[in-house]
């Protein structure tokens, strides 16, 4: 039996004839300088809203975090685990990234659960619970709404946790300092699964944009 599924050991024969090959350099480079990136991506867990692949990015372009529902917390150092706080501290402080984007995505299951309260825990633990909970005011004002269908709802929500989790880091103080100085740029943008459409939150009014294809 093998140590590995076999369609990774597939994906990995592929890569290692196709696209390291013709990125071995690349690779050389990053293993003998060290990473670089300019960029931090907060994306969802979720396996069809991966960065590198939306972004067309390479090795060593982005820095990606990503959990349930990319939700960033607020600042709290209280001596608990906290690996979203410990991966943006280390893109801001040790990377020095020029920019972090929250990257939202439609039909986010996390999301979902957010606005079904009534949903049984998937696990005694509650994990998912308890993480979504931090945007719990906001999945409560959006799903009494009675004027929104469940579909508008949820990308409503998908949307507003993406504004939530910009806030947040502002909590930060390395990442508030820095801002401040023009030397960190917070983004927000929200993707369509279903059409590829990407979604880019206009900074002053805090409204998503459809980005328009050149």
């Amino acid at each position: 039996m093998p140590h590995l599924p076999e369609h990774l050991l597939t994906g990995y024969r592929n890569f290692m004839s196709g696209r390291y090959p013709a990125e071995s350099g690349r690779y050389r480079d990053l293993a003998r300088e060290g990473q670089a990136p300019e960029t931090m991506i907060v994306a969802c867990c979720d396996s069809r809203s991966a960065p590198e692949a939306i972004f067309d990015a390479g090795p060593g372009e982005l820095f990606v975090l990503r959990n349930v529902g990319n939700l960033v917390p607020p600042y709290a150092p209280d001596g608990e685990f906290h690996s979203t706080s410990a991966a943006l501290e280390f893109a801001v402080q040790s990377l020095k990234v020029k920019n972090i984007v929250v990257m939202g995505h439609g039909r986010c299951g996390g999301i979902r659960a957010a606005l079904d309260a009534n949903s049984a825990p998937l696990s005694p633990g509650d994990f998912i619970g308890k993480w979504m909970s931090l945007i719990a005011p906001a999945a409560e004002t959006v799903s009494s709404s009675t004027f929104m269908t469940a579909t508008e709802r949820q990308t409503a929500l998908e949307r507003i946790s993406i504004r939530y989790s910009i806030a947040n880091l502002r909590t930060f103080p390395c990442v508030s300092i820095l801002e401040g100085k023009g030397r960190l740029s917070l983004h927000g943008a929200w993707f369509d699964i279903s059409t590829g459409e990407l979604w880019v939150m206009n900074k002053d009014t805090g409204d998503f944009e459809r980005l328009e294809m050149a």
